[in-house]
């Protein structure tokens, strides 16, 4: 319809509207492309434009917005640091045998950061990650409190020799448990994989050693221990490196698959 028609059709019902009861807004034209607003007649398109804003509406109560973030790389971060502290310790390097030094970090960085991070993962929908963070941000947080006077653990053992025992079937107990962790990340990646083997290697030989009394076992699962902080790195560097964030994109390192028998 020409424009001059569409003029004419508001003219006359400008003329009528004394006559005629108009609702406050209305609808007009053959393609519905005005709008009369009270006294005023305006194109729909140029009402669309003005109130652009509102044609986009925020997202509805009680839906989410989606997020493209994983809360995993601090937690490893957090696991790597504290372990690769407490391996060197362990160790006995520069003759450090005292490892009270990495208990801040055992409870904070390590336990409470790691700790927080594994509940993070339950809203990534990350059963895994959620089970793998939680339990080890406990685990070191458990461990620091070992040497804390305050909760008096290492106390309780002071008039007998059971601490090292007690402390080395703590040990095993979690070596127990992350050989159960082993098993899901052999459909995952290289570097995923080598994390939770070294880590059952590490409280395999903690646990050994202070249980044998020997040190150099001991020694030797510290030095696991900083192994497996490198893969826990590894795996952070490669959860937050990108092609847009970083030059040096590590590979992921998929592990091949087992074909089935039929």
């Amino acid at each position: 319809m020409s424009s001059t028609s569409d003029h004419s059709t508001f003219k006359n019902s400008s003329e009528d509207r004394e006559s005629t009861k108009v609702s406050r807004v209305q609808i007009c034209g053959d393609g519905g492309e005005f709008v009369i607003i009270g006294n005023n007649k305006y194109y729909r398109h140029e009402l669309m434009s003005i109130f652009s804003d509102i044609s986009n509406p925020a997202p509805t109560i009680g839906r989410y917005p989606t997020r493209n973030i994983t809360p995993a790389p601090i937690g490893l971060c957090g696991f790597g640091m504290t372990a690769f502290t407490s391996g060197i310790y362990t160790s006995q390097a520069m003759g450090i045998q005292i490892p009270n030094v990495v208990i801040g970090s055992a409870c904070f960085f390590g336990g409470m950061t790691q700790f927080l991070c594994g509940y993070f993962e339950f809203f990534t929908g990350d059963t895994f990650g959620f089970t793998a963070l939680t339990s080890y941000g406990a685990f070191w947080i458990s461990y620091g409190a070992i040497f804390i006077e305050g909760f008096g653990i290492e106390a309780a053992y002071a008039e007998s020799d059971q601490f090292a025992n007690a402390l080395g079937l703590v040990m095993i107990a979690w070596a127990m448990f992350t050989f159960m962790m082993v098993i899901p990340t052999l459909k995952s990646t290289l570097p995923n994989f080598l994390l939770f083997f070294f880590l059952f290697l590490t409280y395999t030989f903690l646990g050994a050693g202070a249980l044998s009394g020997k040190v150099g076992v001991t020694r030797a699962g510290g030095v696991i221990a900083m192994l497996t902080a490198i893969t826990a790195w590894y795996n952070a560097y490669e959860a937050v490196a990108n092609r847009s964030t970083s030059y040096f994109v590590p590979p992921s390192l998929p592990l091949p698959k087992l074909a089935k028998k039929e």
